[in-house]
């Protein structure tokens, strides 16, 4: 993997990459808290993990300082926010998750292959950050927060499972598009539009 963005003593942290880091650094923390069945300041942690999740890309986009490795800390920080989310899910509302079982490893499955392809492709996670990305996460978050504090909503669940499918299935298509690492990438339907015009404009510079 190329870890080399991380490295580099020349750019110092900026407040979003903090954000990021502030979601790796406490999942262990939000592990503790599930094996010891501390359920409300599990949830209260988690809820604080994707507050900084919305607020990271924020700032770095009002801030101008979108970089390579900031969109590398965002994505990690959401996979493993994601992952312990999903641990707490299956630790504290065992019940729901044996009702659903086969649908979450369906669901699931997908986002491993996409993980998969972009270690083999790029040598890390994509950063795409498309918007079906973005609204995909948003659900996600809403889902797991009102399961912790509220309870099981089964037209929240079917509906994030759907966007995360095609979020994933989106992200799988893009991996296979570009050649490099690319982050910041509206979604796909921006990426044909984009090809198409390209072929557009290269065919009437021919026919001229």
């Amino acid at each position: 993997m190329n870890i080399s963005w991380i490295r580099s003593p020349k750019r110092k942290l900026s407040l979003p990459d903090w954000l990021s880091l502030y979601r790796i650094i406490v999942a262990p923390f939000l592990l503790i808290l599930i094996f010891v069945d501390a359920r409300v300041l599990f949830s209260t942690l988690l809820l604080i993990s994707f507050l900084t999740d919305a607020l990271d890309g924020f700032l770095a986009r009002r801030m101008n300082i979108v970089t390579q490795r900031g969109s590398q800390f965002d994505s990690i920080g959401d996979a493993i926010t994601f992952t312990v989310g999903l641990i707490g899910i299956i630790w504290f509302e065992n019940a729901f998750v044996m009702e659903q079982a086969g649908l979450l490893i369906f669901a699931f499955s997908f986002y491993i292959l996409q993980l998969f392809i972009a270690y083999w492709k790029y040598g890390m996670p994509s950063s795409f950050h498309t918007y079906l990305a973005k609204t995909s996460a948003v659900f996600q978050a809403v889902f797991m927060l009102w399961l912790f504090f509220i309870g099981v909503e089964y037209w929240l669940f079917y509906l994030t499972i759907i966007l995360s499918i095609l979020e994933t299935v989106e992200e799988i298509i893009l991996i296979l598009i570009f050649p490099k690492w690319k982050s910041d990438v509206k979604g796909l339907f921006w990426v044909l539009a984009k090809k198409e015009r390209k072929v557009l404009r290269e065919n009437n510079i021919q026919k001229s």
